[in-house]
């Protein structure tokens, strides 16, 4: 089976099997170089995100989320210009699967960059395990996502936190928002060349500070740490503290992977004789 597509001559492109599958980039040096730089990327991210959710924390800032948000836009923008040139900056599964459902990657160099993705994040909860006491390890389970949280109550221990169904759109909302406001520039090369790949990274930074934001302030539930929006940023922690981490840890791997199906969808219904649709 194979889908036509239309290229910038107008000519139907046949899309195959063979391309969607793309077996050779398994045995490609090329790819798999690119993916040390996701593996990198996504090691100084969790390091560096989960550093600032305990930091931000742990300070007792009035509006703690606001900081967090805002220093999650510059260390994302930092990051995707720094791994761009190398592997294209996805250093997030979410981009990953998007860009294979919409045929800007194979199957196979999708499967190499979630897991190059994968285990930067164990190697980045590592590196802030490493460095932290085990008081703050234990106390804010090394910054990863959470839904409830066990905390002292009046009568015992009591577990705090957001409802599963109710975390799982939010992954699916803020996941789809992020793709269609900000990674879909990145995707269309039109708006890359026009608006400039800093100028994209800049706005991709933004948009995920702001999705943070949001997530943690329309909830407003201790215990719930905010929509996660990147599954590898999850699975790290979760893999090195292990313990209630794993609670609802499927959450942020089903609601993301919703989301980049209902991105994909979006991208296929646009008519492409459109003149901002057309490749």
């Amino acid at each position: 089976m194979a889908e036509a597509l239309k290229n910038e001559g107008g000519k139907t492109k046949q899309i195959t099997w063979r391309e969607i599958l793309g077996l050779e980039d398994l045995l490609s040096l090329t790819v798999w170089r690119a993916s040390v730089a996701e593996l990198l990327g996504t090691a100084v991210l969790v390091f560096a995100l989960d550093t600032i959710v305990i930091s931000t924390i742990q300070t007792g800032t009035n509006m703690p989320n606001l900081i967090l948000s805002t220093l999650v836009a510059i260390i994302i923008t930092i990051l995707l210009l720094a791994t761009f040139p190398i592997s294209g900056g996805h250093i997030n599964p979410i981009i990953t699967f998007a860009a294979f459902l919409t045929g800007l990657i194979s199957l196979s160099k999708t499967f190499i960059y979630i897991l190059a993705q994968c285990v930067g994040a164990i190697f980045g909860a590592l590196a802030l395990k490493a460095v932290v006491n085990s008081e703050i390890e234990k106390t804010y389970s090394l910054g990863g996502c959470t839904l409830t949280i066990v905390a002292p109550g009046p009568h015992g221990p009591t577990v705090i936190g957001l409802e599963t169904n109710q975390a799982l759109w939010l992954e699916i909302i803020c996941g789809f928002v992020f793709l269609f406001a900000s990674v879909w520039m990145a995707f269309d090369h039109r708006q890359a060349q026009g608006i400039g790949r800093v100028g994209v990274f800049i706005i991709g930074g933004i948009v995920l500070g702001l999705l943070v934001f949001v997530s943690t302030t329309v909830t407003t539930t201790k215990g719930y740490a905010g929509a996660g929006l990147n599954p590898a940023r999850c699975l790290g922690p979760a893999i090195v503290r292990g313990g209630h981490l794993w609670n609802g840890h499927w959450v942020f791997w089903v609601g993301p992977a919703v989301a980049c199906v209902a991105f994909a969808v979006y991208t296929k219904i646009i008519p492409r004789q459109l003149a901002h649709t057309i490749e």
